[in-house]
């Protein structure tokens, strides 16, 4: 699993992680925000005992995988990789798609979109756009400051503020999204390697960017973005933990009201942000269920 891959999809190098055999029905994990493929080191094994292969690539812009030729960053550009990347890894109407953080928002447009590449999804962390989106400026004042890496982003200020001491910000995300989480020196090393050279830190804070800023998305993926705060189909299981500090269980509340029908949504008794990470055989335990892989 620790060997990295090389797949071309979307016009871009994708660098994976993976186990399990090649030809099982595949098991997409999406990382997210500040994150790697890595964080699935748990997840990757369990899946592919299961009987899936298990993918995990790294997300555009995020070194080792290629910066876009066409800078996109919008949701709608990773939804189309995920969709991109079920094709060139030879998936079928049998794969599930797991996302956690940007990697949730890709997979609720990338099942929506695409419903019949996609058996279940998985989502963590992030609930549905739709709902976040709407009620965005109804968020109390504790919220708005978790969010407060969010309002830095759209500024010119943003690389600067993480490259600074060694990206000292990435070490507090973690610290506060993830308060009971004591193991987290090999993740963030990661993403430093992941993010040290200034065009890969422009990428990850370009999807933020990009959330807000319609000038910055491109047509090409235009039916992907609108899909992406559409409910729909492919039945999924949103796991969210009640003490994450980058969005409080309060704010999930809606979350059902914007998933497919057949859905289910768990919230995770003290995990964070990076629940799969604090609790992985819980979470391992949820996911396999969940995906008819255990009883």
């Amino acid at each position: 699993m620790t060997q990295l891959k090389y797949v071309n999809a979307n016009d871009l190098e994708f660098a994976y992680l993976e186990a399990g055999p090649a030809d099982a029905p595949l098991a997409l994990c999406l990382h997210g925000f500040p994150d790697t493929a890595h964080t699935w080191r748990h997840l990757l094994p369990a899946l592919g005992d299961a009987g899936y292969h298990a993918v995990a690539p790294f997300l555009r812009g995020y070194a080792p995988t290629g910066i876009p030729a066409d800078g996109a960053y919008q949701a709608g550009a990773i939804a189309s990789d995920a969709n991109a990347l079920h094709d060139a890894l030879g998936g079928d109407g049998d794969a599930v798609l797991i996302g956690h953080d940007w990697g949730a928002i890709a997979a609720y447009g990338a099942t929506a979109h695409a419903p019949e590449r996609w058996r279940r999804a998985v989502t963590m962390a992030v609930p549905p756009l739709g709902g976040v989106l709407a009620d965005f400026f109804d968020y109390d004042y504790d919220q708005f400051k978790r969010s407060f890496y969010i309002f830095l982003f759209q500024t010119p200020l943003a690389e600067a503020g993480v490259a600074a001491h060694d990206m000292a910000l990435i070490d507090g995300l973690w610290r506060d999204w993830s308060p009971g989480y004591h193991h987290a020196e090999q993740d963030i090393a990661h993403v430093k390697e992941s993010l040290r050279e200034p065009a890969n830190l422009e990428a990850a804070i370009g999807y933020y960017r990009a959330l807000f800023d319609p000038s910055r998305h491109v047509e090409k993926y235009a039916a992907e973005q609108e899909a992406i705060t559409r409910t729909g189909e492919r039945p999924t299981l949103y796991l969210h933990g009640t003490a994450d500090g980058c969005i409080g269980a309060d704010v999930v509340g809606s979350a059902k009201d914007n998933l497919p029908p057949g859905s289910r949504v768990e919230l995770v008794e003290g995990a964070g942000h990076f629940l799969h990470l604090e609790r992985p055989e819980a979470i391992n335990r949820e996911i396999l269920t969940w995906l008819g892989a255990v009883s």
